[in-house]
């Protein structure tokens, strides 16, 4: 089902529909910074955060999976077979992750991951060793709550979804807290902070999830296959898999870059503040799906990804203000004052990511809205291409490591949006049917 507002929306529908959508968005990424400071007390100081934002950045790319899980279960997990199936398929496709990563775990293998392929020096290699090995049941926590996340978007229950992120996010606000002031701080602590408030958000899931559990309807003569699940859900995952793998791309280039020790660092902690405001700046995505344009031509949500995207990337600059910058650089984070020049100069230089990042997402929601998932995928994966040849030329250009990541990660997010726009332009792709997107659904009932 398409959603089509009575009449074209204007900028304040789109802001009012979008602001939710955003500040959920931007709650799932703010886990990380809370837990910054718990990993940054310890002995090690921030390099116990870089190990922890490294280790972190690899466990999601093998995690990966389970982000398009949620959009294979809006197809297949709609009776009570079809969901039994599904949730199955999630937990064997988990514990098959987690295998992976215990694997990754055998100490060779973990300095060949780390030291060798990324190579972080030893002062980081090994909190990021520690904090990957004891996050493998945090892995298995995000795959058990993804068919309880899907029930309830297909009950249109996503408030009552987001009930329950909200609620492990203040959770691991309080835990943190707690921590610093008991002491209980290193990466081992932070991983500890990040893995309780998941656990109760599984379980509140659970209870949340019961009632739409109960109203699933049977349809033996529907039930899908195993197999036809998973092969549904594999090519989802790829384009999730190139973002996720430049991450890691971008991080190797930055710690062959002069002096990693401190740049690393200085980078994570600044990027901590961008990826909240950049991943809520995916969520234009979900607008140009909820308000389809006229044509591919349409310029309304266009404009829109603009203006929101210039605002969330103004945000962060908060933190560059005098007497906040000490506050939560220097205070919260340990950081050194002797780099709080450098982490206010990469805060800056981070301004343009969540507006490439929004023009991304437009261009996503137009090749999903016109059925064409190969652009999408071919965008990632230009994406992916431009990271590693800007981090090329910047390394051989001898550019401060700081900026590296910045614009990296702004023009690769421009290429991938600009090579989708030329392939809906050229429009040789043959249309093929696909979900819909799980905000669309749960939103269903404000728009229609």
């Amino acid at each position: 089902m398409r959603l089509h507002p009575s009449k074209p929306p204007n900028n304040w529908t789109l802001a009012r529909f979008f602001a939710p959508l955003a500040i959920q968005a931007a709650s799932q990424a703010l886990s990380y910074p809370l837990v910054a400071m718990v990993a940054s007390r310890g002995p090690g100081g921030p390099l116990n955060l870089a190990g922890l934002a490294q280790a972190s950045t690899v466990m999601f790319f093998l995690g990966m999976i389970a982000i398009s899980s949620v959009t294979t279960g809006m197809v297949y997990a709609k009776t009570r077979e079809g969901y039994q199936r599904f949730r199955k398929v999630t937990l064997l496709t988990g514990l098959a992750v987690i295998a992976i990563q215990a694997g990754l775990c055998i100490p060779f293998a973990a300095h060949l991951l780390f030291g060798r392929l990324i190579g972080l020096p030893p002062s980081i290699e090994q909190p990021a060793y520690t904090t990957f090995m004891i996050s493998i049941p945090l892995q298995f926590l995000f795959f058990m709550r993804i068919p309880y996340f899907v029930v309830m978007y297909l009950g249109k229950a996503t408030g009552m979804a987001s009930l329950a992120t909200i609620a492990r996010i203040l959770l691991t606000a309080l835990l943190s807290l707690l921590f610093c002031t008991l002491e209980l701080v290193g990466p081992v602590w932070a991983v500890g902070c990040l893995t309780i408030p998941v656990v109760v958000e599984v379980l509140i899931s659970r209870i949340f999830a019961a009632p739409f559990l109960k109203s699933l309807k049977s349809s033996p003569e529907n039930s899908p296959r195993a197999m036809e699940i998973f092969n549904f859900n594999l090519p989802l995952s790829v384009g999730g898999y190139f973002l996720s793998a430049s991450a890691v791309i971008l991080a190797a280039f930055i710690a062959r870059a002069p002096d990693p020790d401190r740049i690393l660092p200085v980078y994570y902690l600044a990027l901590g503040l961008a990826n909240p405001v950049a991943f809520a700046a995916t969520r234009i995505q979900t607008i140009v799906l909820a308000f389809p344009p006229q044509s591919s031509k349409d310029r309304r949500t266009f404009r829109f990804c603009l203006i929101a995207g210039a605002i969330l990337g103004i945000l962060p600059l908060i933190f560059v203000l005098p007497g906040l910058t000490e506050f939560y650089f220097i205070r919260l984070q340990k950081l050194g004052a002797q780099d709080l020049s450098l982490v206010r100069m990469t805060v800056m230089s981070l301004i343009f990511f969540p507006l490439s990042v929004a023009i991304r997402a437009q261009s996503e929601g137009l090749a999903a809205w016109l059925k064409k998932p190969i652009t999408v995928l071919t965008g990632h994966a230009l994406f992916m291409a431009t990271i590693i040849a800007s981090g090329f030329a910047l390394h051989f250009l001898g550019t401060p490591g700081q900026f590296i990541g910045p614009v990296g990660l702004t023009l690769g997010s421009l290429a991938s949006s600009a090579t989708m726009r030329i392939m809906l332009d050229r429009g040789k792709e043959s249309a093929m049917p696909v979900g819909q997107t799980t905000t669309s659904i749960g939103n269903s009932k404000q728009i229609k």
